[in-house]
């Protein structure tokens, strides 16, 4: 797995989904739950996984739209 998104945004992580499961690329967000330690005030930001081999063309479809994708 490799991280493309880094944010504490839950729209764009909810629009970066919803792109990538259109394009068929599976996604795993972490650190969601993260909410709970922090107070659900929203500062850590949760990360989205792909798998490795899909990770260069789900960069290239966050950027297409407008999000600017993690770079490693």
């Amino acid at each position: 797995m490799e991280e493309i998104l880094r944010t504490n945004d839950p729209v764009t992580l909810s629009f970066a989904q919803a792109l990538l499961s259109a394009e068929e690329i599976d996604s795993f967000v972490l650190d969601v739950h993260m909410s709970v330690l922090e107070g659900s005030i929203g500062i850590l930001p949760r990360r989205m996984m792909v798998a490795r081999e899909k990770a260069f063309q789900a960069r290239a479809i966050l950027t297409d739209n407008g999000i600017e994708p993690s770079r490693r």
